[in-house]
């Protein structure tokens, strides 16, 4: 992990279309701003992850409906 000490209104470049500024610190919260292409989703870690957990949860049970099915097409 690459860590940075940056200050308010400092900014950390990534690749040439993501920029990340430090706009404000207050006490134990520093608020970021993000500058991205639209087409690169952002999230926070705990959203992030949860969308993951759904999304994994989804794909099992279409592949559990799915193999339902193509039991039932055998049997017929």
């Amino acid at each position: 992990m690459l860590v940075l000490t940056r200050k308010a209104n400092e900014s950390i470049q990534i690749g040439e279309n993501i920029e990340i500024t430090v706009l404000e610190i207050k006490g134990e919260q520093i608020k970021l701003g993000i500058k991205a292409p639209k087409d690169i989703e952002i999230h926070r870690k705990e959203i992030y992850l949860s969308i993951q957990n759904e999304n994994n949860q989804a794909a099992l049970a279409s592949n559990i409906l799915l193999q339902d099915f193509i039991n039932t097409v055998k049997k017929a």
